[in-house]
């Protein structure tokens, strides 16, 4: 039997993949069995240690305010731009889900939950090392592992190999979703609202292979 998977392509600091858990929470929830759910990490900003632009800052923050109107349930804490020196920069954030996963595949969710929970509910920037390694102790990671495996070439090669396989899937913003099925890749409409329509969506997609 073909091998059905689904790709959900994100990024654990991109503020639109925060606005779409409830929703695709839901689609988890409600996708048949024989789907194979894939999070594969796009990597939205490189690694810079550079004081982000006052013009990038009102950009994100009006993007923030676009989300609450899109998604009401969502709500950002906007003292971030307050407390801290932002940097345009997610790749260790990226870094950190795959070194939780290295040491359990059980733990990338709750690594994931938690670095959207430092950053936009308790603002706490994740672009700082110190900032992961909280987080890594919030979910009970062992953080001598961790932080070794966050700065260890082999993460990094592994950030780099999901990022070019979201790049060959013709990925560009996220979140994104892919369908892979009988060998062919399909992109599914993302809707913030109602897991329903991506559900009948793929739905319609398997019964007419």
């Amino acid at each position: 039997m073909p091998t059905t998977r689904l790709f959900y392509i994100h990024d654990p600091m991109c503020s639109w993949c925060y606005a779409f858990r409830s929703s695709f929470s839901a689609l988890q929830s409600n996708l048949p069995q024989s789907i194979r759910l894939i999070y594969l990490l796009g990597g939205l900003a490189p690694d810079s240690t550079t004081p982000m632009p006052e013009s990038m800052r009102q950009t994100i923050q009006q993007n923030w305010r676009r989300i609450e109107q899109t998604v009401p349930e969502v709500r950002f804490n906007f003292e971030f731009w307050a407390v801290n020196t932002p940097i345009r920069s997610t790749y260790p954030a990226c870094r950190a889900l795959l070194a939780a996963r290295k040491q359990s595949p059980d733990h990338e969710i709750p690594m994931l939950k938690a670095i959207q929970s430092a950053y936009y509910e308790r603002a706490k920037n994740p672009s700082l090392t110190g900032t992961l390694l909280e987080c890594a102790a919030e979910i009970g990671l062992d953080t001598s592992l961790f932080g070794k495996g966050l700065l260890s070439p082999a993460i990094e090669d592994e950030l780099q190999q999901e990022i070019q396989l979201a790049r060959n899937m013709g990925v560009s913003s996220y979140p994104s979703l892919r369908l892979q099925h009988n060998d062919e890749l399909v992109a599914i409409r993302i809707d913030y609202l109602d897991y329903r329509s991506m559900l009948d969506e793929i739905s319609h997609i398997l019964q007419a292979a």
